[in-house]
Parts: C-alpha cells; structure tokens; sequence
C-alpha cells in the first residue's frame, strides 16, 4: 500500500478476477442472452444451469467470507443504497430489452470484442455514453427525480429477512439458497456430461467472490476510501473509457481493471480455442438495432444500479433483494425482445 497506490490494487483485483470472466465467456460459453436464447428457442439448458452453478457458488463463498468478517457486503451499493423495486423493475426491463436488440449486455460485448467483432465495440462505447448520460450527465436530474437514491437504513439481504421470520441463523439460510441453486445447475444430466462448463461457471462465482472479497480488504485498509465493489458492467465501462481517454478522471479503479481484465481473458480465450477474427457490421439496419439496443442498456442498467452480471450475479452474491427483481426484468425484458425479433423475421 506504501509503494502502490490503493486504486491500482483494486484495479490489480479487477483485472485477475475480470480475466477468469473473459475467459469463461470464451471457453466455457458464458453468456446471459445465450443461455435465455438456447434454453426457450433451442431446447439446450445447460448454458442456463450454469447460471445455478454460478449462483451457488459465489453465494456459498459470499456468504461465508462476510460471516467470518472478510468481505462487507452492508457497503456494496446494493445494500448501502435504498432498494427501489420500480427502479429494478423498469431499468430491468429496459437493460432485457435493450440486451436482445443489441444480441449482448455490456459484458457479452466485451466478451465479443476481445475476440474481434468490431460491433461489439460499437455497442461498448454507446453503453458507455448513455450510461454516464444518465448517472451525471443531463438525464441525471430526471433519474434522480423518478427514482430517487437515498441511504439505506440497513442490510437488505435475503438471508437476513428469512432469517428475522423464521428463526433460523443467516447463515444457514444463505447456504440452503446457495445449495438449490448450484443443485438446480449440476442436476441436470447434459451439464453434468460437460465437466468443463461446470468448472468454469465455479470459476466465475469464485471470481465474483473475489472481487468482493479484495475490495474489502482494501476498503478496510484505507478507511473506506476505496469501495467495496464486484463486476458489473455498465457505469465501469464509462468510467474506464474516461479513464483511458484522461489518465485521471478518478484514476486507477477496480471497474478499470475489471473492463481490461474481461477483454484480456477473452483475448487469450479466443486464441487458446482459434477463434479470434476479426468483424464487422455488413447491415446497417442491424447496426442500428445494435446502437438502440446499447442505449437502452446503458440508460436500464445505472436506473436498476446494475446490469445481468452486477446484480443477476454480483449483488444475488450478497444475496440483495434487488437481485432477483432485476434479474428477473432483465430476463423479461430480454426475452419479450428475442420474441418481437424472431417474429419479425417470419414470413407473412
């Protein structure tokens, strides 16, 4: 901490755990729309269980990090800001939306771009913008207005509230969620035939636990003057294109590292499996759809304080309400999108 400055930890941990993401969105087809995608139109679950492994893990790691005092869930902004349902609800459903016209969230174009499709880049940029259009720039008032943030006035868990009405110790209740889930993932019969998948949704949940887990120690280091953060991916993405354009504009952070750390895994990804190319938009009426999507995404996902990794995985880590809320909206938003898609390319 001496010799290297806090935020360039943080950024060391985005960067390590952000690669295993990358990584896995390579190697081990991890991808929110996808596994939505596969699961309705396809008839293929396991990239959907996987998002159960997922689960189970990051939350059984969360949960007993944070009871043996290692990670500080009450200071992510999924439990130190109010939980505004209609926020979840309406930025959900507009990230879900905005998700299946751009055919990625802001992760999956990443993911995308660092195996070189140059519309995913487009889809970056334009998240980014609209993300910090609405988070500081001129729809800040009128989201501040609509869905206002205000304190919250303690744990928003889960765990906790079941806890309060039954009895049982939080703890007990955060790993029997975590067991169902990751049981709901590994019993399903064509996943359990690909152990790869399976180790590479483990990897991402402790990946997201992790992060959590580092930024806390640091938090704790500096006296709160860096934040306890996990992956996501909407407002970091704007605040890491500030940063490469600036150097400054808040400096070395956890998002920075993040963002890089996803590119850079899945630039190894898609050369350890050959299949980095290099693309580009041939429709413009797609690259449209793309950009509208982008927008939508960027707009959803600062209203619903996360995207389908910050709070469909990061914030169900720390087992927030807001989480299953959102990602639930998200999922709707998302296939309601795919639907009008599908449908517009029948014949009449």
């Amino acid at each position: 901490m001496e010799t290297i400055p806090p935020g360039a930890w943080a950024a060391l941990i985005g960067l390590v755990t952000g690669s295993v993401l990358g990584l896995a969105a390579r190697l081990g087809d991890f991808c929110t729309l996808g596994a939505l995608e596969t699961a309705i139109w396809g008839g293929d679950q396991r990239r959907l269980r996987m998002w159960g492994v997922i689960l189970g893990t990051a939350i059984a790691a969360t949960s007993l990090l944070a009871a043996a005092g290692q990670i500080d869930t009450g200071a992510t902004i999924y439990h130190a800001i109010r939980w505004n349902p209609a926020a979840s609800v309406l930025g959900g459903l507009a990230f879900g939306y905005g998700m299946a016209l751009a055919g990625n969230c802001g992760f999956g174009a990443l993911a995308r771009f660092g195996g070189g499709d140059l519309r995913s880049l487009v889809i970056v940029v334009v998240i980014s913008i609209c993300g910090f259009v609405t988070l500081s720039g001129p729809l800040a008032p009128l989201r501040d207005l609509a869905f206002p943030q205000e304190p919250s006035d303690g744990l928003q868990s889960l765990a906790v509230s079941t806890a309060e009405l039954t009895g049982l110790p939080a703890l007990a209740v955060a790993l029997t969620l975590a067991a169902a889930a990751f049981g709901w993932g590994i019993l399903h019969r064509p996943m359990r035939a690909e152990p790869h998948r399976i180790g590479w949704a483990v990897a991402v949940g402790l990946a997201v636990t992790a992060a959590l887990w580092g930024t806390s120690a640091i938090s704790h280091a500096t006296l709160g003057a860096v934040a306890v953060e996990g992956h996501t991916f909407t407002a970091p993405l704007g605040r890491t294109l500030l940063w490469m354009m600036t150097s400054s504009a808040g400096g070395l952070s956890f998002s920075v590292g993040s963002v890089l750390g996803v590119l850079a895994g899945a630039w190894l990804g898609s050369r350890r499996k050959r299949s980095f190319r290099w693309e580009a938009c041939e429709d413009p009426r797609e690259l449209g759809r793309q950009v509208g999507g982008a927008a939508l995404m960027g707009v959803g996902g600062v209203v619903a304080l996360g995207c389908s990794v910050g709070q469909g995985i990061t914030a169900f880590a720390t087992l927030a309400w807001s989480a299953p809320v959102t990602l639930a909206a998200i999922s709707a938003g998302a296939v309601f999108g795919l639907r009008r898609l599908i449908a517009g390319f029948q014949p009449d």
